[in-house]
């Protein structure tokens, strides 16, 4: 088995007197598509901000290959739920933003992003603003300034949560045809149980707040997923439900 890249050890952290994360240990290997299940405002999100450096643990330990994790170091690829696509910039150069604060010319970000937005599906809409655009293409157009940046792992916050059904579910099938052709390391915050078990390949559970780790499941991988009709994608959505409704059983 492949040595994890990232590996969180009894993360704890705490808001005030509001306990937030009270023993959080995954682990993430390479290529692995891995997601974050629990309840609304069980600290899911806070899990990723610890790991982009926005907050710190108050015990515990994040490595990424073996080391210590040094968030201002050892930059992420993160994307949020909202696109945050700058209004006032064209698509082409809403998705060299991050090359350009990295340091590269506006010439040559342009250079690396302009052969992807064909297989993004933006082809022919570089020169159009964000509100031309419709929630799914934005939301490629998002993903694309954030893999472009070449960064070891994809953190992903409920990235398609503020789509609708439809659209969601297209971005899902959309996202998991990218993964198998990219192998991306990819860690998903959803509160989304049918997103978790198309797109993953295990799943952590976490209770209620303060969170604490429940239960992993593994899904098997048949990558890309087209859906989740099959009796055993079916049976762990429903084991997943379960846990969800009652975490402690």
């Amino acid at each position: 088995m492949s040595r994890p890249c990232l590996e969180l050890h009894r993360l704890r952290k705490s808001f005030g007197a509001v306990d937030v994360l009270t023993d959080i240990s995954l682990t993430v290997l390479p290529g692995e598509f891995v997601s974050i299940l629990g309840p609304s405002g069980a600290g899911k999100s806070t899990i990723l901000q610890m790991l982009i450096g926005a907050t710190d643990p108050d015990m515990g330990t994040m490595l990424l290959n073996g080391a210590p994790l040094v968030p201002k170091r050892d930059r992420f690829a993160f994307m949020p739920q909202r696109d945050a696509l700058m209004p006032w910039r064209r698509i082409i150069d809403n998705t060299t933003l991050g090359l350009e604060v990295a340091g590269l010319s506006r010439e040559a970000a342009r250079a690396e992003v302009t052969p992807l937005f064909a297989e993004f599906g933006l082809a022919g809409f570089e020169q159009h603003y964000p509100a031309q655009l419709s929630g799914g293409m934005r939301q490629r157009a998002a993903l694309l300034r954030t893999v472009v940046q070449q960064r070891p792992m994809l953190l992903l916050d409920e990235p398609f949560g503020a789509l609708d059904a439809l659209t969601r579910t297209q971005m899902q099938r959309w996202l998991a045809k990218m993964w198998s052709r990219h192998h991306w390391t990819v860690l998903l915050i959803t509160h989304d149980v049918r997103e978790a078990v198309l797109l993953s390949d295990r799943i952590y559970v976490l209770s209620s707040r303060p969170a604490h780790v429940v239960h992993q499941f593994r899904v098997p991988r048949d990558h890309p997923r087209q859906g989740v009709g099959s009796p055993a994608l079916a049976a762990i959505e429903a084991e997943i439900l379960q846990t969800l409704l009652h975490p402690e059983d």
